[in-house]
């Protein structure tokens, strides 16, 4: 059974990670306090910030930035998320898992084979 932890991020108990992410007090704290569903999310959200800024990871000052980033993501005044939210795909909505991208249903030219 995983281990729970009330997640600061997404404000309930969750199943927690299952080691700290990282060395040091930042990966400790995380391990603590942040579930397995909000690391994941942060996953999604690095990489948007590595494309958006052309971060290169081999540039001590762009992982200093991440690491910033990654810790107002999770800890920053306006890290949770909104009352009310759920990750996509959950909830009784209609069109869960299908992606609000593109504007909708087929069309589009199509592939050759």
């Amino acid at each position: 059974m995983p281990r729970v932890v009330y997640c600061v991020k997404l404000g309930r108990e969750l199943p927690g990670l299952e080691k700290p992410p990282m060395p040091g007090p930042l990966g400790q704290r995380i391990y603590e306090q942040i579930s397995q569903q909000a690391w994941n999310m942060w996953g999604e959200q690095r990489i948007l910030l590595i494309n958006h800024y052309n971060l290169s990871m081999g540039d001590p000052e762009a992982r200093k930035i991440l690491r910033d980033q990654m810790e107002e993501f999770f800890f920053g005044q306006d890290a949770q998320m909104p009352e009310g939210w759920a990750p996509e795909g959950a909830g009784a909505g209609a069109g869960a898992g299908q992606s609000s991208k593109g504007g909708g249903g087929g069309g589009g030219a199509q592939r050759r084979k």
